[in-house]
C-alpha cells in the first residue's frame, strides 16, 4: 500500500511539536472522536507522514513533520481510572479508543500558518481549511503534503 499523509492537531499547551522534538517519540493519545478513532484504527499505517498542526493558538500553524512508527493499538489511558482520558465503558477485550506512535521527522525552518495555507491555491481543498472541519486526525493528499513541506522547509 502506498504511503499516506495525515494532519494531526494538538494544542501547543497540551503537547507541542517542540515537546515531540524533545521526546523524539510519543504515543498519540486522547482521541475521543469516533471518526478520528476509526482513521487511527483502520487507515493510519507505519511509515505514513504526519503534519503536526498547532490548533487553538494565534496564528494556528504547522510546525513540522512526524512519521508513524507504530500502527493503531488500544489506548492504555482509557483503562486508567486516574487518567483524564479514562473511559469506564471501555473493556480490555473490546477497547473503544485507539492510539498510534509517532516520532519526529523534521522541524520546519519556518512554520506554515493557517493564513499562509489559505493563500496557497494548491491547498484550496484541504480539509483543515474547510469551515467546521474539526477532526483531530485528517487525511492530507500527497500534493498538499508536498506543498506544505516545501513552504516550511527543513530546519538545519
Amino acid at each position: 500500500m502506498a504511503k499516506r499523509y495525515w494532519l494531526f492537531k494538538s494544542e501547543p499547551d497540551v503537547y507541542s511539536f517542540h515537546d515531540l522534538v524533545r521526546d523524539k517519540k510519543t504515543m498519540w493519545e486522547g482521541v475521543r472522536n469516533y471518526q478520528a478513532r476509526n482513521i487511527l484504527r483502520d487507515e493510519v499505517k507505519v511509515g505514513d507522514g504526519v503534519l503536526y498542526y498547532h490548533s487553538r493558538m494565534k496564528p494556528m500553524e504547522i510546525a513540522g513533520v512526524a512519521k508513524v512508527v507504530r500502527a493503531g493499538y488500544p489506548d492504555p489511558t482509557q483503562f486508567q481510572s486516574k487518567s483524564k482520558y479514562y473511559d469506564p465503558k471501555a473493556e480490555k477485550d473490546d477497547p473503544r479508543w485507539i492510539v498510534v506512535d509517532i516520532e519526529v521527522d523534521f522541524a520546519f525552518k519556518d512554520v506554515v500558518t493557517r493564513t499562509q495555507m489559505q493563500e496557497m491555491p494548491e491547498l484550496s481543498d484541504m480539509m483543515v481549511l474547510r469551515r467546521g472541519a474539526r477532526l483531530s486526525v485528517q487525511p492530507v493528499s500527497a500534493a498538499e503534503f508536498k506543498a506544505i513541506t516545501k513552504a516550511g522547509g527543513r530546519k538545519r
